[in-house]
């Protein structure tokens, strides 16, 4: 597919003429702001039209964002093309499709597989979190794994691996990637004007679930498509009988303790436990498409909220009270335009210059590789962890680090691996903007850097298609070693305590629950070291 002008959904003049109310959306946006909530993008749509959108500064409309587990339902949607079609069946067994796997001794449970077990996630294999995606076969991974359920048994237990399953069945029956597939018949008739960026595994089989870059215009293009039984622009896009199959309660998510998680599940597709008649996309880090069917309208947010259900709990104390029962006339909308707005993210303020600067312009740093997080293969790379922590490709292990100074800008230049970037780093108060490819990935890097003493140098990182940042903090030694200090946005701690605050929902033994929980948040300071290195052109030994 070449590129071509995406074509805009329509617009309304303002969210009253199309019912929905500018009070409760100012409302909504301040409640996320009160509540802590990094929203990056709202877009509110309603009898088919844009009734609202806004983007938090730096992102913007045209950036596409990391839609993390968003990612299960386009796999959902490619499966309901391939059973329309006729490559598999819900009830096909995986191990028809791969046949490879029948071998001598092999696990006989594993014919009870479908496509439908792996659709609504009660396959009953267990991929552990913390598996290495950047070695050997995915699919021998997933059905390698132990079992925690016989597939007969239906018990439903959130494996994103399924997902990914899917998409191999795809790949395999139709000869093609998901994306090549997808492209006529989804991306296409949506007028999405490009193919999205979706990470791949080593035999370019797309993640399935997880990895899918969209913006949130596309999304919602989407969302808008499924609420309409699969009907855009009057023609049939998605088959209907499958938008109906994959919305409906095909599992029953009973471990979850939280109200929106235990309502239904179906293919990919989440019930949710405010407000009846409704289903939702939804991925980590807070990206929701939520499709209200009774109010013909459409809430797509895409944010940095690793708490969930917080983010949720903030959208069901607007929506769908915000959703008028008739049009109305642009008073409230002309009064409340300056509260319709969120507020841009902080950013490093502009701070004298270091003499040392001369000093260390253009000098090589090597560092150490911290051997712990390399025996484990999980090295630190200069994004953060959210980005990599799934991938084939997780690079690591910063090296060969350098800077360069002018006026108002520190060019920064590292090594990971194979991969060398440089970024330019704004130091009066306004970041800049730098292409870089790292983990296999093109980023948009927005950097901005800052002395925060005469020897310690801030610099903050946000590769803007992800939701995190990195924050690195240099500190020069007199003889001649470097500390490098990483740090995420939000903070690892907070990441491991919101894991630690869910682990009863995957694990059945309160003991190993809590022994689980314990060693996790010891890992937050683990998988964050500081780095040790020291100038390339000097004997100085590393402290």
């Amino acid at each position: 597919m070449q590129t071509v002008q995406p074509s805009a959904l329509p617009r309304a003049a303002y969210p009253e003429e199309v019912g929905v109310s500018s009070l409760d959306i100012a409302a909504y946006i301040k409640d996320l702001q009160d509540s802590g909530i990094e929203a990056h993008s709202i877009m509110i749509l309603r009898e088919g039209k844009v009734a609202f959108e806004t983007w938090r500064a730096p992102y913007t409309p045209d950036m596409p964002h990391a839609m993390y587990s968003v990612s299960k339902s386009i796999t959902s949607i490619a499966a309901g093309f391939a059973v329309e079609e006729g490559f598999f069946a819900p009830q096909t067994k995986v191990l028809d499709i791969f046949p490879e796997y029948r071998t001598e001794g092999y696990d006989k449970k594993l014919e009870k597989i479908t496509v439908r077990h792996l659709l609504n996630m009660t396959a009953g294999k267990d991929v552990s979190l913390l598996a290495d995606k950047s070695k050997g076969s995915w699919q021998k991974q997933f059905l390698d794994s132990k079992w925690y359920a016989d597939p007969d048994d239906g018990e439903w237990r959130y494996i994103s691996e399924c997902s990914y399953m899917v998409c191999a069945c795809i790949k395999r029956t139709t000869g093609m990637s998901v994306l090549s597939f997808l492209t006529p018949r989804l991306f296409e008739p949506l007028g999405f004007g490009r193919v999205p960026f979706w990470e791949v595994d080593s035999e370019g089989i797309e993640a399935g679930g997880w990895g899918i870059y969209m913006t949130t215009e596309e999304l919602a293009k989407i969302a808008l498509c499924m609420l309409n039984n699969g009907v855009f622009e009057g023609k049939q896009v998605i088959p209907a009988r499958w938008v109906a199959e994959a919305t409906r309660k095909q599992a029953n998510p009973e471990r979850y303790s939280e109200i929106d998680n235990r309502a239904g599940y179906g293919y990919f597709f989440w019930h949710n436990g405010i407000v009846p008649n409704s289903f939702r996309m939804d991925g980590m880090f807070s990206q929701f498409a939520v499709c209200f069917k009774d109010y013909n309208a459409v809430l797509v947010v895409t944010s940095c909220e690793i708490e969930e259900q917080k983010s949720r709990d903030c959208i069901w104390r607007h929506f769908p009270a915000a959703f008028l029962p008739a049009p109305q006339s642009d008073k409230n909308y002309q009064k409340n335009r300056e509260q319709l707005v969120l507020e841009p993210l902080p950013e490093l303020h502009a701070m004298p210059h270091s003499t040392l600067e001369q000093t260390i312009a253009g000098r090589e740093i090597s560092f150490k590789k911290p051997a712990l997080l390399n025996s484990v293969n999980f090295p630190v790379s200069m994004l953060p962890l959210a980005s990599v922590y799934m991938s084939a490709d997780r690079a690591g292990n910063i090296d060969k680090v350098s800077f360069r100074f002018e006026e108002d800008v520190c060019y920064m230049t590292w090594s990971e691996g194979e991969a060398t970037n440089t970024i330019a780093c704004g130091m009066d108060g306004s970041p800049r903007h730098s292409h870089i490819h790292l983990a296999g990935i093109d980023y948009t890097a927005r950097c901005s850097a800052a002395w925060e003493s005469e020897n310690s140098l801030a610099i903050w990182f946000r590769p803007m298609e992800s939701v995190c940042q990195r924050r690195w903090t240099f500190v020069f030694a007199e003889n001649g070693t470097v500390q490098a200090i990483p740090r995420s946005m939000p903070s690892i701690k907070t990441m491991v305590k919101y894991l630690c605050d869910s682990m009863d929902d995957f694990i059945d033994s309160k003991a190993v629950s809590n022994a689980a929980k314990t060693a996790a948040m010891k890992m937050y300071g683990i998988v964050e070291p500081i780095h040790k290195g020291k100038f390339t052109d000097t004997d100085s030994p590393e402290e």
